[in-house]
């Protein structure tokens, strides 16, 4: 039986949320054309935490070395193009994020095989694998046929799947002697930790997303005593945080944050494209809006029809009493 090999990514020991994403698509696929999903795991002192992966696919590979201890571009180029060699999986599913886009294109050159980047879905049948990927800010989704190939290689975007560390699996643990280590040209020397933002909107269950309809920056605090009131994080559409009437950090979009919270509260926007694809991977999606021909609405799982400024506060009053 063949297998789909993700590479799992993690840091300050803790194992990174696209991680059980990319499982959660290759499970799928998995399922779908009776392959094994196995999970690459290296580092150094991490065989506990790469425990935490069992319930999401079938077998964990852990690879521990001095070397691998911090992400190094060097050290894990030898180890994928040392495994795909060896194994041939299908697919080898790496994540979209800083350490992806750095390793996986060198790893298609030394490797020979197909990649297609940032990838939002794919569709695996028999030898030929489609990918969905969104280009032009999301404003065109195009459909790609990689060529035919023994084996392929994608990164996937970040927000597009759920995750969970359980899956439905029960994995085996395998411990892998890494490589012997020659040309390393890199050397890790430390993280830079970007600076904190205010809030981070794609940790949160609840979103108020507040919108073009607000009206002025002096009607937003009518927003974030509802946000308030539910226990909600505030989050904005792209014309709000151009006016800077929230910070950009807030943004939900293709040129702000993929958000997947459990509710989502939009809240006077439109719903173009570019909002959506931020936010599509809600659980429930709730709209209000004066226009009732807007996008949002077609997206949306309940409506209203009306003015911010009169349903906002009445819809707070009621949770308050509660």
């Amino acid at each position: 039986m063949g297998e789909i090999l993700i590479l799992a990514e993690h840091r300050d020991s803790e194992i990174r949320d696209i991680t059980f994403e990319m499982l959660t698509l290759a499970n799928r696929l998995g399922e779908e054309n009776n392959l094994t999903v196995t999970a690459l795991f290296p580092g150094y002192g991490v065989s506990a935490l790469a425990g935490s992966l069992k319930g999401a696919c079938d077998r964990v590979l852990v690879m521990e070395a001095p070397e691998l201890e911090n992400y190094n571009a060097d050290t894990y180029l030898a180890v994928l193009e040392g495994l795909i060699r060896e194994r041939k999986p299908a697919l080898t599913v790496i994540g979209h994020t800083a350490q992806g886009m750095d390793l996986a294109p060198a790893l298609a050159i030394r490797s020979g095989v197909p990649l297609v980047t940032d990838c939002v879905d794919v569709i695996l049948k028999g030898e030929t694998m489609d990918v969905q990927r969104q280009i032009y800010s999301g404003k065109i989704q195009a459909d790609l046929v990689m060529k035919p190939s023994e084996t392929y290689l994608i990164t996937l975007r970040p927000g597009c799947f759920p995750g969970g560390s359980e899956q439905g699996k029960s994995a085996d643990m395998e411990s892998l002697s890494p490589p012997e280590w020659t040309g390393l040209r890199r050397q890790f020397v430390e993280y830079l930790e970007a600076e904190l933002e205010d809030v981070d909107i794609t940790a949160a269950d609840i979103l108020v997303s507040v919108g073009r309809g607000i009206g002025k920056m002096e009607n937003i605090p009518v927003v974030e005593a509802f946000a308030n009131a539910i226990g909600a994080t505030l989050s904005c559409s792209r014309p709000v945080a151009d006016k800077e009437w929230l910070p950009k950090s807030r943004q939900v979009g293709t040129s702000g944050k993929t958000v997947k919270p459990k509710v989502y509260i939009a809240l006077g926007i439109s719903g173009a494209f570019q909002h959506q694809a931020g936010m599509k991977n809600a659980d429930t999606v709730i709209a209000v809006n004066t226009d009732p021909k807007a996008p949002i609405f077609n997206v949306a799982h309940y409506g209203i029809v009306g003015e911010i400024l009169q349903v906002v506060p009445e819809l707070t009053e009621r949770f308050k009493k509660e």
